[in-house]
């Protein structure tokens, strides 16, 4: 198998030219709750020319969806606890405290959609808007996953922390409604370690005055 694929600058003014890669075959190693597979490539380089032939694994574990829930009457948020068996080894345990979050289902699913279905079933919450944030490769060095990533306007008096989740996924969350100024905290003191409400926190932060005036909720 033979395949080729140009890649255009995201800025064409910052680079001379498209550069290309070619897929030379494809295989996959293993498939289960996750696929891994196994690339023969090569690509155009800086400095002209092709690289070498090279092999290169690509964990497949399809796209994800993350939102970060925020009342703005309170001021408060809602953060998630659960076990992530990618953080066995980590300092603090494998015990997080995330977001909402969940993969796509299905290729006619939006990023909207699962964000909505999640709320409902890992926090209880219901989203009455949803402010885009960004889309981000997770690790791009290993795995072809990317997250959409949003904060979604919540009331919190409708939240009772508790313990959520659908026992038919082996889900046992936790969840903690709390102040922004608690959350970041968290953050800061680096008790909130995994990337996606790393980053909705911190853009949180610089955005709440855009958000409390999209939302008609500007605090005096």
């Amino acid at each position: 198998m033979r395949q080729s694929w140009p890649y255009p600058s995201p800025n064409p003014r910052a680079y001379a030219m498209n550069h290309r890669f070619e897929i030379l075959d494809k295989s996959i190693c293993y498939s289960g709750f996750f696929r891994m597979e196994k690339y023969r490539l090569r690509h155009e380089l800086f400095g002209g020319g092709w690289s070498t032939e090279m092999t290169r694994e690509c964990l497949e574990r399809g796209h994800a969806v993350a939102v970060l829930p925020y009342d703005p009457i309170t001021d408060q948020v809602i953060l998630l606890e659960q076990f992530r068996i990618g953080a066995l080894d980590f300092p603090g345990g494998p015990w997080l405290r995330e977001i909402v979050a969940g993969i796509i289902d299905h290729a006619d699913e939006t990023a909207e959609e699962v964000a909505h279905r999640e709320g409902a079933e890992e926090a209880g919450c219901e989203f009455l808007d949803l402010v885009p944030i960004c889309r981000y490769l997770v690790s791009p060095g290993g795995t072809s996953e990317s997250i959409t990533l949003f904060c979604g306007r919540v009331d919190t008096s409708t939240v009772t922390s508790g313990i959520c989740g659908l026992a038919t996924e082996h889900e046992d969350i936790r969840v903690w409604v709390v102040s922004r100024a608690e959350a970041l905290d968290l953050l800061h003191t680096g008790r909130i370690n995994s990337a996606a409400p790393i980053i909705a926190l911190q853009w949180l932060a610089l955005n709440q005055s855009h958000l409390l005036e999209r939302w008609g909720c500007i605090q005096p």
